[in-house]
């Protein structure tokens, strides 16, 4: 019995050596792998930036921007890092202080008074650490909520952009007013429906969330400039020259639907 147990210690030990030597040959294949694909990544990104960072290339400029916001981010992460590793190194060390104290207990007012006083320094530094672990989080999400609103708003222009490309023919052919009707009609009239086809009909070119909003926000001001920058609040879509040539075209449009009342 004492041979047989011998004997499947030994096989035991034997599998768990080829077992470590398998590990080790795995450990070895990957590291020379990785060595040898290191020369091809670095023969790749440099393509791709001589590429991308082609004068001719129309990405450069894209990339380049990318490129550094990536940086930025990166640096702001290890800045966020080292600046939370540094606060928990401070509560951990103010707890410790609070364990050596506990362990030297003297039961006197003085060690009391200074044990409070430990306690509080490291409950207020713990209430701080979430409090502005809290602002952080909100910040993420106010904007995690902007940026979605944005990506909303640019697949609503690029399906409308889509659909306008399908029907541009079709809507080049047709004619800007009646002919036959512009020699009935008065010309503010005539005017009137001609700025409308030309530009975009009664949305002037927009979607109907984003002229309503506009819409919104300029009624709210009666039209003055102080509107603008809660129109680039709502309409995330849109940058301040679009909102102005909106502004443009709404004020044409006013004059003229007033003249064709008339």
């Amino acid at each position: 019995q004492n041979d047989s147990c011998s004997s499947t210690a030994g096989a035991g030990a034997q599998f768990q050596k080829w077992k470590l030597k398998a590990e080790q040959a795995k450990k070895v294949e990957f590291i020379r792998t990785t060595e040898m694909l290191k020369p091809q990544l670095a023969n790749a990104e440099k393509g791709t930036n001589r590429y991308l960072y082609n004068r001719k290339s129309d990405l450069r400029v894209e990339y380049s921007i990318l490129v550094e916001l990536v940086h930025r981010m990166s640096i702001s992460r290890k800045t966020e890092k080292a600046k939370i590793l540094q606060q928990l190194s401070k509560i951990q060390s103010d707890v410790k202080r609070l364990q050596q104290q506990l362990n030297d207990a003297r039961p006197t007012p003085e060690f009391v008074d200074k044990l409070k006083e430990t306690m509080g320094e490291i409950e207020n530094a713990i209430s701080a650490f979430k409090e502005e672990q809290r602002q952080i989080y909100e910040q993420l999400l106010k904007e995690e909520k902007a940026t979605m609103s944005e990506l909303s708003a640019l697949e609503r222009k690029v399906k409308l952009w889509v659909l306008g490309s399908s029907t541009a023919g079709k809507v080049l052919k047709l004619p800007s007013v009646n002919k036959v009707l512009e020699k009935h009609l008065p010309e503010e009239v005539v005017e009137f429906e001609r700025f409308l086809q030309q530009t975009g009909e009664w949305q002037g070119g927009w979607d109907d969330h984003d002229h309503q909003t506009f819409l919104k926000v300029w009624t709210k001001h009666k039209g003055r400039l102080s509107y603008m920058d809660e129109a680039l609040e709502y309409l995330c879509g849109q940058t301040k020259e679009d909102i102005e040539q909106r502004d443009k075209w709404y004020q044409k449009f006013l004059i003229l639907l007033e003249r064709k009342k008339e």
